[in-house]
C-alpha cells in the first residue's frame, strides 16, 4: 500500500541545549533530520536511544543528516526538570543539540506538546524527517543500528526535490491518540 508523503509538523520546543540558536524543521530544510525523543528515567532510552542516536551522530556528515534529541517529559515531571537534564547530557556525553518538549500546559494533560502533535504514546520514539521537510518514519521502540543506517543513508541519497512515495511499513510501530488514550 503507497501513501502520500505529509509535511512533519513543526517541533514545539520549550528551550534548545547544546545549540546556539533556536533549531527548526523549517531550518533544517535541505538536510536529513533524525529526531531521538528521550526521558532521562526510560531505561530503554538510556540503554538503547541515547547511545544509538550518540553513535550517529558521530558517523554521519552534519551536512547531510542532523540529530535532534527531543526531551518530551509525559511523567515524573518533577525529577525531570532542565537543571537535571544537563547533568545527564554532561554524564552521557550528549553533544547534539537536544529540545526541551513544551508542556502541555493543562494540569489534566500530560502529554507535552511535540509530543501530542506527532502521536507518540512512549519513549524512546525515533522519526526521521526528510530533505524537503516530510515525515518518513515514526517509530517507538528501539530500532536496530542496521536497519536505522540503512533507512538514513536511503534518505541522504535522495535529491531534496525527489517526490518519491513510501511504502507502509511496520505500522504497528506508529502510534495515535484517540480519546485522550493511547492505541
Amino acid at each position: 500500500m503507497t501513501q502520500k508523503l505529509r509535511q512533519a509538523p513543526e517541533l514545539n520546543i520549550q528551550k534548545w541545549l547544546n545549540s546556539d540558536e533556536d533549531l527548526s524543521l523549517e531550518k533544517l530544510r535541505g538536510k536529513v533530520v533524525a529526531v531521538f525523543a528521550f526521558q532521562m528515567l526510560c531505561p530503554g532510552c538510556v540503554e538503547h536511544s541515547i547511545p544509538q542516536a550518540r553513535r550517529v551522530h558521530s558517523m554521519f556528515s552534519g551536512d547531510d543528516l542532523v540529530v535532534l534529541g527531543l526531551h518530551t517529559v509525559f511523567e515524573h515531571h518533577d525529577g525531570m526538570k532542565e537543571n537535571s537534564l544537563k547533568a545527564f547530557m554532561h554524564e552521557y556525553r550528549i553533544e547534539f543539540p537536544v529540545g526541551i518538549d513544551t508542556p502541555s500546559g493543562d494540569d489534566k494533560d500530560p502529554i507535552p506538546k511535540t509530543m501530542r502533535d506527532y502521536s507518540m504514546n512512549g519513549t524512546p520514539t525515533i522519526i526521521l524527517i526528510d530533505r524537503q521537510g516530510r515525515l518518513r518514519k515514526h517509530k517507538t521502540g528501539h530500532e536496530d543500528d542496521l536497519t536505522l543506517g540503512a533507512e538514513l543513508m536511503a534518505l541522504m541519497k535522495e535529491e531534496a526535490t525527489s517526490l518519491v512515495d513510501i511504502t507502509e511499513e511496520n505500522q504497528g510501530g506508529v502510534c495515535t491518540i484517540k480519546d485522550g488514550g493511547t492505541s
